[in-house]
């Protein structure tokens, strides 16, 4: 039988699923649930929840700090992760909802009794009384004779006064920082019985995830921490009295005999002031039985403010180490910057857009990366994967970048043609002489352009004994690093050509698969903050300043995973024309053969000129970008599918995993070819592979490669076609 404290949550949650990004996705499919709660519990339909990296709440808006959730998932409890992403969701909108300490009025004439060392003469003998120091249980009426529960104001009837303060700064003047801490741990346990009580599902996930860490925690504090942490969970509801003693220090438990008079009103009350009060009258019991360190360091002023934080300190840990800390009600400085990010919202949601906005920037990052897909490799590794569209504003380049395309297609020598009045009087001719056609018998040779592209014009259709329904697919993933887009030897000079290259055979590639109707998809792959389909360059960088400040503020450690991730732009989808991404892909190729000149334009014109700074120097992880290719082009049904990688290094992931879901993809009758630029490791990937060095010989590998996949699936199929057979020497020496 499963002990207690053995922890399901870290049997079944390995390390990267108690990660911020996996607890935003586990949290979101909670999400409606978690608002319609906020609005039956305001009374407000229009009430809207949502996340950020400061929590908040006003009467429009509730903001969850999801780091907050993050620390549920490292408790050691029988629960499962769906029950801990819906009971944290509720346990902080029940805090957001119903903690305002805002109200200000006069200290109370009764608390002045608590004040320990008072000098006043009307306090003289307010101190907690010598019937306090009685073994067992106590009468309620001893703590302070003079006082009784009818003279203390639970309405919480504010009087106008000068001298009226906030409820925690009234507790401060009279008890110290421990009776602040006192009363946030006891508000913090009251609203959580009264709230939770009407749904005794959540309810009971919240006891399990306190009752597991009870044990450790009281172990590790002091009496004072005991004696508050037992208080906490008896008024919280989560263990009984009777058991909880069992577990405290023998003078703890004659302490909490004699607190459980201020302890079982509690639940009734609604006024935090009075909340206050039996703050106030634990904090005595807790003296009355020497459980404080007064008069352990100095009574020089300076030793009794260390005793004073000592003792608060033995309070907040103790019962810090239990519950689910919420930023309204961990300490003072937690509680004003609530109220103060409350105040900031409010003043935000009269602006048209801000209410409905997901909020700041790291924020916006941290949804981007939990809805992200994750992509997992044939080793069993799994990651994160930005898929978005390519940035749009590079269009505004378009014009300069088909004026290079056409001197680059020159300089290089890859021939462009449009294939159609070429096509139309040979589809007459072989009609003719009794051959299917393409445009209008449905067979012309899908791999014409590849043909085409390597210089054979005179081979374009099969003889078929039967008609053919053979389909193609073919995607190409071009690496967009920073590396791509420097200088290097070319002929008599150095140039920036190797992704200019790239664009320059995917560009021929597309329009001739578009004129003969084959599917095709271009997709450009990195590793730095992901830009948006509508980001300029202005827009691009403030996002990336802001995300990385506030991730590392809220994150740490986790900012950099955070912000520089793996990223797949699609330039050309399947399901587009061609048309629609024809311009964005000749503006790219004008970053890609003049950087310094795209760069220029950008500082001259931020907030118009396209993101050209995404392109970071970062390491890619290939592997994760192939795969999700190969899903992508799977899901085009084609008979037969291939895919080009082209990149200038090898990835910083796992070479071997690469090549794992190299091998896996192939297995699945998708053909991969690996272009190396300019670096040899490819062979250590790809089954197939080249190696160029000169922007000529890329666009040659890249149509051959593909020509000799084509053949390949030509002779698998076993089909009789006579240009096929014309080749044969060729595909001899091809397939063996």
């Amino acid at each position: 039988m499963r002990a207690r404290d053995e922890s399901v949550l870290h049997e079944i949650l390995p390390p990267e699923e108690r990660a911020i990004e996996a607890v935003v996705a586990r949290y979101q499919r909670v999400a409606p649930a978690v608002t319609r709660f906020a609005r039956s519990l305001s009374g407000n339909e229009e009430l809207q929840v949502r996340l950020g990296t400061q929590a908040a709440s006003t009467e429009e808006t509730i903001i969850l700090d999801p780091g907050v959730f993050q620390t549920a998932y490292a408790r050691a409890a029988p629960v499962t992760p769906s029950e801990v992403a819906l009971t944290s969701a509720l346990h902080e909108v029940i805090h957001l909802l119903a903690t305002d300490l805002e109200e200000e009025r006069p200290i109370p004439k009764e608390w002045h009794a608590f004040k320990p060392e008072s000098d006043d003469e009307e306090d003289e003998g307010a101190t907690v009384p010598v019937g306090l120091f009685q073994l067992g249980e106590m009468e309620e009426d001893l703590i302070r004779p003079e006082v009784t529960e009818d003279d203390i104001d639970f309405d919480g009837e504010a009087d106008a006064s000068p001298d009226a303060v906030p409820l925690l700064a009234a507790l401060n003047a009279i008890g110290g920082p421990a009776a602040e801490a006192l009363f946030l741990s006891i508000e913090d346990a009251r609203q959580e019985r009264v709230n939770f009580d009407a749904y005794p599902g959540a309810g009971s996930v919240l006891k399990d995830l306190y009752r597991t860490s009870v044990g450790h925690a009281m172990g590790a504090a002091r009496p004072l921490g005991q004696f508050a942490l037992a208080c906490f969970m008896i008024i919280g509801g989560h263990e009984e009295r009777n058991e909880i003693q069992r577990r405290v220090e023998p003078h703890v438990a004659l302490a909490l005999d004699d607190a459980m008079a201020f302890i079982d009103p509690v639940l009734e009350l609604e006024d935090p002031w009075s909340v206050g009060t039996v703050a106030l009258q634990l904090l005595s019991v807790a003296r009355m039985h020497n459980l404080l360190q007064e008069g352990a360091a100095s009574s020089s002023p300076q030793g009794m403010k260390a005793e004073m934080e000592a003792d608060a300190a033995a309070v907040s840990q103790s019962v810090d180490a239990v519950r689910m800390v919420t930023p309204s009600l961990a300490d003072r400085e937690s509680y004003d910057r609530t109220r103060s990010a409350a105040q900031s919202v409010s003043a935000q949601d009269g602006k048209k857009g801000e209410a409905e906005s997901a909020g700041d920037p790291a924020t916006d990052q941290l949804m981007k990366v939990s809805t992200a897909p994750t992509v997992f490799l044939p080793t069993g590794q799994g990651g994160k994967l930005l898929v978005t569209e390519f940035p749009e504003r590079f269009s505004l380049f378009a014009d300069d970048g088909r004026d290079m395309l056409i001197k680059a297609a020159s300089d290089w020598g890859v021939a462009q043609h449009r294939v159609s009045g070429e096509l139309y009087p040979l589809f007459l001719a072989n009609q003719r002489r009794g051959l299917r056609s393409g445009f209008d018998a449905g067979d012309l040779s899908p791999y014409t352009p590849l043909l085409l592209g390597a210089g054979v014009y005179d081979r374009m259709f099969e003889r078929r004994d039967l008609p053919s329904r053979r389909s193609y697919a073919v995607s190409l993933l071009v690496d967009g690093s920073a590396s791509m887009l420097q200088p290097r030897d070319s002929g008599s000079r150095r140039a920036p050509w190797a992704m200019a290259a790239a664009l320059l055979g995917a560009w021929t590639l597309a329009r001739l698969a578009d004129e003969l109707q084959i599917d095709f998809e271009i997709a450009l792959f990195n590793r730095s903050f992901a830009a948006s389909a509508d980001d300029t360059e202005f827009s691009y960088r403030e996002r990336r300043s802001r995300a990385t400040a506030g991730l590392r503020q809220a994150q740490g450690g986790n900012a950099e995973r955070l912000t520089r991730t793996v990223n797949h732009y699609l330039l050309k989808a399947f399901h587009q024309r061609w048309r629609v991404a024809e311009d964005a892909l000749a503006g790219l190729f004008f970053t890609a053969a003049s950087p310094q000149e795209a760069a220029k334009r950008a500082r001259k014109e931020p907030q118009l000129a396209p993101p050209v700074s995404m392109f970071d120097k970062a390491a890619n992880v290939d592997e994760f970008n192939l795969a999700h290719a190969a899903e992508r082009l799977a899901s085009q049904h084609a008979s037969h599918r291939i895919i080009v990688v082209l990149a200038d290094g090898m990835t910083r992931g796992s070479v071997q995993a690469l090549a794992e879901t190299a091998s896996d993809i192939e297995h699945s009758g998708t053909n991969v070819l690996g272009i190396g630029i300019g670096d040899d490791t490819v062979r250590a990937a790809y089954s197939r592979a080249e190696v160029v060095e000169q922007p000529l010989d890329l666009a040659a590998a890249m149509v051959d490669g593909v020509r000799s996949s084509l053949y390949r699936t030509i002779a698998a199929s076993g089909a009789d076609s006579w240009w096929a057979l014309a080749g044969e020497r060729q595909l001899e020496t091809i397939t063996n």
